[in-house]
């Protein structure tokens, strides 16, 4: 079993930055992919980038450039470093964790004003 949770979405203007945390613990030596997922208001729940285990990283077209993920093995810590940030990013961002399962976090809402 993993349990995942997600810190740091805020309300920030348009242009600015936010880091997503995803903190996580329990069977951890089955996860070989990781990813953030959001979802808006009224909208499908979407993939918007992916770590495997050897470190490739893969972005949804529209936060190519702006949106870098990692992680920090150490810490069993995933992170989505959000830069740019425009009002269409607005939504819930979810922690996915595959391996053994399929693990997901409670989410963290990330709004952006224009």
């Amino acid at each position: 079993q993993v349990h995942l949770v997600e810190s740091g979405g805020d309300l920030v203007q348009s242009g600015g930055s936010l880091r997503l945390t995803c903190a996580a613990s329990g069977s951890l030596f089955s996860i070989n992919i990781m990813r953030w997922y959001r979802q808006a208001p009224g909208k499908p729940r979407e993939v918007v980038a992916t770590i495997t285990s050897d470190g490739s990283t893969t972005y949804t077209e529209s936060v190519k450039g702006r949106f870098t993920i990692s992680r920090d093995n150490a810490k069993n810590t995933l992170y989505l470093q959000m830069n740019s940030l425009k009002p269409e990013d607005t939504a819930v961002y979810y922690c996915n964790a595959i391996g053994g399962g399929i693990y997901w976090g409670q989410g963290t809402q990330v709004t952006v004003s224009s």
